[in-house]
């Protein structure tokens, strides 16, 4: 319930709830809310157990999508390929790993300089007020 609020901002409320409740009432009022939270918990907890009696195996029926969709908000790219489109199996996914090789071995130690035409080299920064470079080939 509370998993949004950071630090920072349990502190604001701190100084916050002293400022208007002041020292005096400010312990009574801890009390009160962290006894209303337990007992909002124990409800909710109670309700929970209710429902998994009372409707049996069709409570895990309705929890089942709420499972789901967790699990698919936890998924990353390769997850989602492995899972759907591989069957689980991985093994397809290390091997093509194995077999592209990395960046310092495509252009050794000079990462960055390509060897095609295609990709732009490389340039220093401009100085102050120096005009850019023209490109010929663009205009």
């Amino acid at each position: 319930m509370l998993s949004n609020v950071g630090w920072s901002e349990m502190m604001i409320l701190l100084v916050a709830a002293l400022v208007i409740l002041g020292p005096e009432r400010l312990p009574g009022a801890v009390r009160w809310t962290t006894h209303s939270l337990r007992q909002i918990r124990d409800y909710a907890s109670g309700a929970t157990s209710q429902l998994k009696q009372e409707l049996g195996p069709e409570f895990d029926e309705l929890r089942k999508p709420l499972a789901e969709l967790n699990e698919l908000r936890n998924m990353t790219p390769r997850a989602a390929v492995t899972k759907h489109l591989l069957g689980g199996n991985d093994s397809v996914l290390r091997d093509l790993e194995k077999a592209v090789p990395d960046k310092q071995q495509l252009f050794g130690a000079n990462i960055g300089v390509p060897d095609s035409p295609a990709m732009p080299l490389a340039q220093k920064p401009l100085d102050h007020n120096e005009p850019p470079p023209i490109d010929h080939d663009a205009t």
